[in-house]
């Protein structure tokens, strides 16, 4: 099959792409393997010195990345400049912290034995990454497996495959070797048997609960590590004592970045009914009021769904749930438009058994629950398979601790949108996977925790 990006904002196609033949994806997991076996002795401080060596051709490209990321996937891009910033950060945190975080763990035994533990790189591990985060779901893995000692080799979504080559380029320019992170272009039903691969030695994996799946199935078969990021469908918890000014501002961001085609967004609001009247009327407000239009444009704050086929199946769940009783406050209907646009919706009355309450929403589109109190929030809040993470607003800090605390999640926020941070582990429970991205949890995953015993 030839693979092909097209531009959603316009429905226009923009490249194609060949697949890479059985030689190719040889060659580089050859590659990778080799230069593995010098990789992982290069001391730490040089990879750390690399590490911060791309955060500067990031910043030096941020424009150029954000342009890229519009045009192949419809980030507005003013939020695409954001998540450029943010990969170069995270590479000034590995640059600053990996030989903190990897250094050998002393730990005492016996008076005349040296008894230590020692992090090291597995080898190539293969990430299979998503098109929505095209640039940092790819480095927030890569940064720290590569600062670790291990090898990359990407299997990116072909809607982005112009990212996926770019993000290549970006390696080799900052100074790592050739081998040392491979962009390669193949069909979904050839991922099988890359995992399989002996040279493979652990995978990841950022994208749908399905794919999770399939990916820990096979990686599972050959004994093969797995970290999986998957989907979500956040709770965002409103109580009456609330600051709404904050709660309202941060549940239109937090449902509508990245065109809220995003796994963290807040894609169920759940608010105490002594402010629900006020909280709807202004959320819907200032929903209204965004813009949504033209990613390149800088005043552009919701831009077109990354392909028609999403919007679709967004616009088909919208549907079934008002047709299940549920009541459409706003938006509602694909933009009469060129390109893959939908507006930002609102959806209350919500039955329990319709898309909006039982499937992730990937797309601009919220449910308001009205709540009568915290339990009746953490009930609703864990009704759910997913368990990415959760906000909770309330003036008492310890009242949010006690909700946050009982709201099944990886992560859980208060005052504060759920967001992912260099500085703090990412990753999910049930149906939102397993296994932790970020800080030291994430760039201790693609490593033996190995013990030494020294008489």
């Amino acid at each position: 099959m030839i693979f092909e990006t097209t531009n959603p904002a316009t429905g226009s196609r923009i490249a194609t792409y060949e697949p890479d033949d059985d030689t190719e994806v040889e060659d580089a997991l050859a590659d990778a393997t080799a230069t593995f076996e010098s990789w992982q002795d290069r001391p730490i401080e040089v990879r750390q010195e690399l590490a911060a060596d791309l955060g500067e051709v990031l910043r030096a490209r941020t424009d150029r990345y954000a342009n890229l990321m519009a045009e192949e996937m419809g980030k507005p891009v003013d939020q695409g400049v954001g998540e450029v910033e943010k990969c170069a950060w995270l590479c000034d945190h590995y640059a600053e912290h990996a030989a903190e975080y990897l250094q050998d763990e002393r730990i005492g035994t016996e008076p005349d034995a040296e008894t230590y533990v020692a992090y090291e790189p597995l080898g190539p591990v293969l990430a299979v990454m998503p098109w929505n985060y095209p640039f940092w779901q790819v480095l927030r893995f890569a940064v720290p497996a590569l600062t670790a000692g291990n090898t990359a080799v990407l299997k990116h979504s072909p809607t982005v495959f112009g990212c996926g080559e770019a993000l290549e380029e970006l390696v080799v320019e900052a100074g790592y070797p050739a081998g040392a992170f491979h962009s390669l272009q193949v069909e979904t039903e050839r991922v099988e048997d890359i995992i399989a691969d002996d040279r493979i030695r652990a995978v990841t994996l950022t994208g749908s609960t399905r794919a999770g799946r399939a990916v820990a199935e096979t990686a599972g078969r050959h004994i093969k590590k797995t970290v999986l990021e998957l989907g979500g469908s956040d709770p965002f918890v409103v109580l009456d004592d609330a600051n709404l000014d904050a709660a309202v501002e941060t549940a239109v961001t937090a449902r509508t970045q990245n065109s809220g085609q995003s796994c963290i967004a807040a894609k169920r609001l759940f608010v105490h009914t002594a402010v629900y009247d006020e909280f709807l009327d202004r959320f819907v407000e200032q929903l209204s009021g965004l813009t949504v239009g033209d990613p390149t444009e800088p005043e552009t704050d919701v831009g077109p769904q990354a392909r028609e086929d999403l919007q679709q199946q967004l616009h088909e769940q919208v549907q079934a749930s008002v047709e299940a009783g549920a009541t459409l406050v706003c938006g509602g209907h694909p933009l009469d438009s060129e390109g893959f646009y939908y507006p930002p919706t609102v959806l209350t009355d919500v039955p329990e058994s319709c898309p909006a309450r039982s499937e992730e929403l990937f797309g601009p589109v919220a449910t308001v629950v009205e709540i009568d109190d915290e339990s009746e929030a953490v009930a609703l809040a864990n009704d759910t398979d997913y368990g990415l993470s959760a906000s909770v607003w309330t003036a008492d800090r310890e009242r949010g601790r006690t909700v946050a605390e009982q709201i099944d999640s990886g992560a859980a926020f208060v005052n504060e949108m759920s967001k992912s941070d260099p500085r703090l582990p990412f990753g999910g429970i049930k149906n939102s996977g397993y296994g932790a991205e970020l800080s030291h949890h994430g760039i201790k995953e693609f490593t033996n925790a190995k013990t030494y015993w020294i008489h």
